[in-house]
């Protein structure tokens, strides 16, 4: 026995512990840390990351997620995935370029297309990926693209990645935009239909008549319409009746459709030549089948959803109003998405900090998600909230108004001197 003890190899207390940080980080880098990072992190984040605050107990009030219509663990959803997963058919991961005509996937984006009014789809890994994706190929470098100055992050990269020109134009300002148009030239026009960050819709007549006079091509994101606006849930665009003005819709299908994926939508003619060009759609694998049999699923609870799409327009109504009553600066948005702009990073984590501790939950946005010194509480309502939930945080809202003192926040400042908000 004390010969084979012998034998073992001696377990020295380095091979018990965790693995070493490797050959480590080049001076470079090291020094862009310190330069950009470390204050943020020690000062105003105080060591932790900023997003993570308290976990939420049993009885919080979330409103941090994006499921506006409340279809996460429906039935009919959960037994589509369901029945996806014990199917057992033969499936090979793969690029989605790869996947012929007639897949679950093309069929889903076929209808989804058809159901929006438009020729052709197609179904991305995310909202961000569908963004760069399409503008990849839709601009280039003699292609400016003029964005909203609060339009999602993926659509300013989807712009650096075409290689175009990018100009901002001034939030919401159509005639601001029609003098960049005047400056520049033709090109891409991109907006949100309503804002990711401050609930707020876009002039979409007008900044689409705009683009008409210029003529400039439109990119609508509708990421956060799809499912909760108009006729069935079609989006902004559908409820205007400016579907067939508008070249491109986007949308990412983590919003109203609670699943991993996003979508746009295309001109038959420009099909096949984008499924050369557009990279995340060549190299990234394809949807698995049990999440399209998913979103498939949604698909039909959203168009049955009025329902829930009044209860969601309500909910929004009264909580929107308990803030405004309170002296909170919201009135720059009216949609499901209310924005808590404290400003600084340290002011709006110590908002954080005053909801969680009575229960109730956002998220913090702050740069890049927002400008420097334009950190949030992002609040975003949805259709299952309890009057019991809604009431709570009213009350927390009144509770915590003296200390965290909205009307003196930045944002408060320029709506009272009418000025905008973006």
């Amino acid at each position: 026995m004390q010969e084979v003890i012998d034998r073992q190899p001696a377990v020295s207390a380095a091979s018990t512990s965790r693995p070493g940080p490797g050959p480590g980080l080049s001076a470079k880098l090291r020094g862009r840390i310190e330069r950009e990072f470390k204050a943020r992190w020690e000062q105003e984040w105080g060591g932790k990351f900023v997003t993570h605050g308290m976990v939420p107990g049993q009885n919080a009030v979330r409103l941090d997620g994006n499921d506006y219509l409340g279809v996460t663990g429906h039935p009919d959803i959960v037994q589509a995935q369901l029945d996806s997963l014990r199917q057992g058919q033969e499936f090979i991961v793969q690029s989605g370029v790869f996947q012929h005509d007639g897949s679950a996937a093309s069929r889903f984006q076929a209808t989804l297309a058809d159901w929006l009014g438009k020729e052709e789809g197609l179904l991305c890994q995310s909202g961000y990926t569908a963004n760069l994706g399409l503008l990849q190929v839709i601009a280039d470098p003699e292609t400016p693209v003029y964005l909203d100055g609060l339009a999602h992050m993926s659509l300013w990269e989807g712009a650096k990645a075409a290689g175009a020109p990018a100009y901002g134009f001034r939030h919401n300002d159509p005639a601001h935009l029609s003098k960049m148009v005047s400056r520049h030239g033709p090109g891409v026009v991109v907006v949100d239909s309503v804002y990711s960050t401050t609930g707020t819709v876009a002039r979409l007549h007008e900044i689409v008549e705009v683009a008409e006079q210029h003529g400039c091509m439109i990119l609508v994101d509708e990421s956060h319409s799809l499912g909760t606006h108009g006729p069935q849930g079609k989006g902004l665009c559908a409820e205007l009746g400016l579907t067939d003005r508008v070249h491109f819709i986007s949308a990412s299908l983590a919003k109203a459709f609670a699943g991993r994926a996003g979508f746009f939508t295309m001109p038959a003619e420009l099909r096949d030549y984008l499924m050369c060009h557009s990279h995340p759609g060549i190299f990234s694998s394809c949807l698995l089948p049990h999440e399209v049999a998913g979103l498939a699923a949604t698909f039909e609870v959203i168009k049955q959803g009025d329902e829930a799409r009044r209860q969601l327009r309500a909910n929004t109504r009264r909580v929107r109003a308990a803030f405004d009553a309170l002296g909170y600066p919201i009135q720059h948005g009216t949609e499901q998405i209310i924005s808590l702009e404290a400003g600084t990073e340290a002011d709006t984590l110590m908002l954080r900090d005053e909801l969680e501790a009575q229960g109730v939950f956002g998220a913090v946005f702050c740069a890049p998600a927002t400008s420097r010194n334009r950190a949030m509480v992002r609040l975003t309502l949805n259709a299952a909230l309890t009057d019991a939930e809604m009431d709570h945080v009213a009350a927390v809202a009144k509770d915590i108004a003296p200390r965290v003192k909205p009307w003196g926040w930045p944002i408060a400042r320029r709506l009272a001197r009418g000025g905008e908000a973006g």
